[in-house]
């Protein structure tokens, strides 16, 4: 009998009513593409509150913004302006905002700035530079990855210097001071009182596991129930840190996982999916709900996603199914190059709107790399088909913008020197580029901040009087935040810093654009401050210039919405992860790119590979179409590629081409193309003059070690050993970085010279 009140219930199939209304004790829901996931979470927060739990008792954890907004609008619905005060959001946003209470209790300020990439390289660019280290070795991008690599891995920079395994791995990359960058770093974010990303969860888990005055045992009480979205996509910090909030003595151990093992697809980010794999070990009484009905495709695309998923060996069992048409089958499109590739699937995409009646905001282009979308943009264009790059250069990443905010920073927090060296000379006013890096060289060495060094250091007469004016500047900001509000602030800063009126004194159209973009941004401030709504269960909201930054700080590309609707969209697969389109394009299906080459070592980033494939394919509603070229230009040379594996997989029957696909040279004259592997660095290697029509692949099972052998894209390297797995560690001499690699010999092509 239907409980009385409860008639959203009745919007539920079978199993997605149990998902929602068992609220007590462990829950895992396994959530297949388009089956309802994010009805199912909202209706079960909706019904917990129903029973009578208070809104704030309830910590609803996502991975994006924009899902919570959505999230608390549906449960809105549902119980009325009550949601509003559930604590419902990102990790990062949420554990920001119980930092923004308790940081000082670790010795961080409450009002700590949050590094952007920007600053986190700037920081360690003037590490590299203070230990004297060759950058071109200590590869920014490089160290950056490793140093968060440790930290969602709970490795502090003391626990990083006793692993063995780690250092080992660093001297044999010829980073062996990577530690060292490390504790540096460490140190300079803590002095400025700033964290990045990975603090925000990092020192999260440290204030819970410290639990300095009873905090842990705090937020134990008021999170009387945890969900948790997208579970697939945690990392092992994160899952750590939601564990101390759950597992204590007399625990109820109220806690709901949604999401699902073959749309884990973010390792490369630090995600395992051991941890959705693992989940009922951890929780042996766990109540598992597997949503297998699919709502979102035809017969035909769901029949060949399990084709495919089914090829992985560790998974959760599951099938999806679907109660719609069969629909179209799935095309596919042979391309002889990547050019042609790029004008038939144009051509498709102009065919389809007319045959199927389709906007432009229903048809997506999905590709494994972000390079790729060049020829697709350019055939689009000579068709006048209007598009929109997800994952463009954000508004908040622009110079002006970056520039004003630096300032707002500054203004917060004084110990934030990143923000500090981006405006002590802009506007300009006399103090070079020599003075700022004494400046830095003196916080340094005394482990201050360069805001006490201005304060507290008496510099020469040319740099002083600059120095003076701008401790003024900014003290006045300081003075203002005190009474005003942060779009007041805002303006005042704009106007007395001198960025408005350098601005506008450039008449230029990109000059008129930047103060559009500042204006925006002060209009967006605006916005910020006479929004009345409640935030994240707060009773009292929060209109102060800290605020507004920690929420810009925060935000993502999927939560920016784009002033044009009516586009294709073209993004990476990565990006498309919980969107979807009637009509999608999957291109670039070819080995070494879809599989990626840096897979091909490895049977478990080959099955990575092949859920992203899983999430490509289940992006489609109505029509899917998948693409490959047999040939593609990369560094300089033409190179030929076989169709991916993962078009193998996929049964004839869903297919409306039986085009062939199997691992063959290419049908059509090849073009006498030399390859030239000159080596990336200053040593210099002979030009190995291979004809990639005419190279040919030993058997993998004449491979030994002590071998030379030739590989198309490496270049030619002497086999060292070859394990129990049938891989090879192969030294390439003509790498400048990294010369030994681990390949899977199964898919390595390469030919014995010797």
């Amino acid at each position: 009998m239907q409980e009385l009140g409860f008639s959203y219930l009745e919007e539920l199939n079978d199993i997605q009513r149990q998902a929602v209304t068992s609220i007590d004790g462990p829950v895992m829901v396994i959530a297949g593409p388009g089956s309802g996931k994010t009805r199912v979470l909202t209706y079960r927060i909706a019904h917990i509150i129903n029973k009578g739990v208070p809104p704030w008792e309830i910590l609803a954890l996502t991975f994006t913004n924009k899902a919570a907004r959505e999230m608390k609008e549906r449960i809105e619905k549902v119980v009325g302006s009550g949601a509003q005060r559930v604590w419902a959001g990102t990790f990062h946003s949420l554990f920001a905002k119980i930092l923004r209470r308790e940081a000082h209790r670790i010795g961080y300020p409450n009002d700590f700035t949050i590094y952007d990439t920007d600053d986190s390289k700037s920081v360690i660019n003037d590490i590299i530079k203070s230990l004297n280290l060759d950058k071109k070795v200590y590869n920014n991008g490089a160290v950056r990855a490793r140093i968060s690599a440790a930290k969602s891995n709970l490795i502090t920079p003391k626990a990083y210097v006793n692993n063995e395994e780690l250092m080992a791995y660093d001297r044999m990359n010829r980073r062996p001071l990577i530690y060292q960058i490390y504790e540096k770093y460490a140190a300079k974010c803590l002095r400025a009182g700033a964290m990045d990303f990975d603090d925000l969860l990092l020192q999260m888990f440290r204030l819970l596991y410290q639990n300095p005055d009873g905090v842990r045992e705090k937020y134990q009480r008021q999170f009387k129930y945890i969900l948790v979205d997208e579970f697939q996509d945690t990392n092992h910090l994160q899952y750590s840190t939601i564990k101390l909030l759950v597992d204590y003595p007399e625990s109820p151990q109220n806690i709901c996982i949604v999401g699902d093992d073959a749309q884990s697809i973010y390792s490369f980010r630090g995600a395992t999916i051991e941890n959705i794999l693992m989940f009922q070990t951890d929780y042996p009484q766990v109540n598992t709900f597997k949503l297998e009905q699919n709502y979102r495709s035809t017969q035909f695309i769901v029949d060949a996603a399990n084709e495919v998923i089914t090829n992985n060996k560790r998974q959760i069992q599951k099938k999806i199914w679907t109660d719609k048409d069969e629909g179209d089958k799935i095309k596919l499109i042979k391309a002889v190059t990547e050019t042609e590739e790029g004008k038939r699937v144009s051509d498709s995409i102009v065919e389809n709107k007319n045959r199927y009646n389709l906007r432009n905001s229903e048809i997506a282009i999905l590709y494994r790399t972000n390079s790729q979308s060049r020829v697709f943009e350019e055939h689009l264009r000579r068709y006048n088909i209007p598009y929109r790059i997800y994952g463009g250069l954000s508004f908040y990443q622009r110079k002006e913008i970056k520039d004003l905010v630096a300032y707002m920073r500054l203004t917060v927090n004084d110990k934030d020197d990143e923000a500090l060296k981006r405006i002590i000379n802009y506007p300009r006013r006399s103090i070079g580029k020599t003075t700022v890096e004494k400046i830095s060289s003196i916080a340094d060495d005394n482990e201050m901040s360069m805001w006490e060094v201005l304060t507290k250091i008496d510099f020469g007469p040319r740099a002083k009087k600059s120095i003076i004016e701008f401790v003024k500047t900014v003290q006045s900001f300081k003075n203002k935040a005190q009474t005003l509000n942060a779009y007041e602030l805002a303006t005042f800063i704009s106007r007395k810093s001198g960025i408005a009126e350098l601005l506008k004194a450039d008449t230029s159209p990109e000059g008129e654009a930047r103060v559009e973009n500042v204006n925006a941004l002060l209009d967006g401030i605006k916005e910020f401050v006479d929004n009345d709504e409640l935030v994240d269960g707060d009773d009292i909201t929060d209109k102060s210039m800290s605020s507004f930054l920690q929420t810009i700080s925060l935000m993502t590309d999927a939560d920016q919405d784009s002033t044009d609707t009516d586009v294709v969209t073209l993004m990476s697969v990565h990006a498309a992860k919980g969107l979807e389109y009637r009509s999608v394009y999957v291109v670039g299906l070819e080995e070494n790119l879809f599989p990626s080459y840096m897979s091909l070592a490895s049977p478990d980033q080959i099955d990575e590979e092949r859920r992203l494939f899983y999430v490509a394919i289940t992006r489609a509603e109505e029509y899917l179409t998948l693409s490959f070229a047999a040939s593609r230009y990369q560094y300089g040379q033409t190179r030929y590629n076989d169709p991916s594996r993962f078009l193998d997989e996929i049964g004839e029957g869903n297919l409306d081409s039986l085009i062939s696909i199997q691992k063959s040279k290419p049908d059509f004259p090849q073009p006498k193309v030399l390859g030239n592997f000159k080596k990336l660095g200053s040593r210099k290697t002979p030009a190995l003059g291979i004809d990639p029509s005419s190279f040919s692949a030993s058997p993998a099972h004449s491979i030994k070690p002590g071998m030379t052998v030739i590989h198309l894209k490496f270049g030619q390297g002497k086999v060292n050993s070859i394990d129990e797995r049938m891989v090879a560690s192969i030294y390439f001499d003509g790498l400048s970085e990294n010369q030994e690699k681990r390949i899977m010999l199964k898919y390595a092509k390469l030919q014995i010279v010797e």
